[in-house]
């Protein structure tokens, strides 16, 4: 069995609500598995401290949180030795559904006490790196209006979506793909490295996490039929054949806007910009699942 340091987010999803410690101690612990458990206590701390457990000679550091979560710790992983693995505690648990890593706590540990080793691709947007979505547009607006919610949960982003599509508009922007150059509205534009952005709502169900692409789904609007066709599609995984949306698969992307637009990595918000440059890192993170 693996050395592994747990990092868990204390605030994340029913971490709030259990004694989480306890539960890995009682079902990970008694696999007489050598482990540790190291607390969050700020944003970004889950960064620090998975380069410490690294440079301590943990050979899996597991993420016991939501996406974001997830997010901090691979990004301290990057460029070292050290696998991810992911303990899913969140509301969408994007990149952990991808990975088939069960939800359900008791046999995401037994998993992660005897796991199989590989590697992913890492996407980059504006040198933020990303393992499941990155976005610009509608998504990264309907974060924003997540995060300022003040509950999580999937009733809680279904009300902030539905609310704010009828207030969001999309912007013009120039997109630079594969060396052709498309001018176009932006209602959305994800970069997907992985199929999904979480509770199962697939944005790029072709998407594959070792082919050294990204998956990219365009939507230049969202009139009321298609919102319906993009919704269904998502949920039943068939998107791309519904052709409410374009999709291309791509290494590397550049994106310039008229106006200021919003964009996230993996489901966090984290401003606006006019300019954007994607790429994807080939195989650039070893995950333990």
């Amino acid at each position: 069995m693996p050395k592994t340091c747990f990092i868990l987010n204390p605030m994340a999803g029913p971490s709030r609500r259990l004694d989480m410690p306890a539960l890995i101690a009682e079902h990970f612990g008694a696999l007489e598995a050598d482990y540790e458990i190291r607390l969050t206590e700020f944003a970004g701390h889950a960064v620090e401290l998975a380069k410490q457990a690294a440079a301590d000679g943990f050979r899996v550091v597991a993420a016991v949180g939501g996406d974001g979560t997830v997010n901090e710790v691979g990004r301290g992983l990057l460029g070292t030795d050290a696998a991810l693995g992911i303990v899913p505690q969140g509301s969408g648990n994007g990149l952990a559904r991808h990975l088939e890593v069960p939800l359900a706590l008791p046999a995401a540990l037994r998993r992660l006490a005897r796991p199989t080793f590989s590697r992913m691709d890492v996407g980059v947007m504006n040198g933020h790196p990303f393992f499941c979505t990155a976005g610009l547009g509608f998504d990264a607006h309907v974060s924003q209006h997540f995060a300022e919610a003040g509950s999580r949960g999937l009733s809680t982003y279904l009300r902030v979506t539905l609310r704010e599509y009828r207030r969001y508009l999309p912007v013009p922007v120039r997109v630079e793909l594969n060396g052709q150059i498309e001018q176009t509205n932006c209602y959305v534009l994800a970069f997907a490295n992985a199929s999904q952005y979480g509770n199962n709502a697939y944005i790029a169900p072709l998407a594959d996490l070792r082919d050294g692409l990204l998956d990219v789904c365009l939507i230049d609007a969202l009139p009321v039929i298609r919102a319906m066709k993009v919704s269904l599609g998502m949920a039943l995984g068939n998107l791309p054949q519904s052709k409410a949306a374009e999709y291309f698969r791509v290494p590397r992307g550049r994106v310039s806007a008229q106006a200021p637009i919003g964009f996230h990595v993996d489901g966090d918000y984290l401003g606006h910009a006019t300019e954007f440059e994607i790429e994807v890192m080939p195989l650039a993170l070893a995950v333990a699942v």
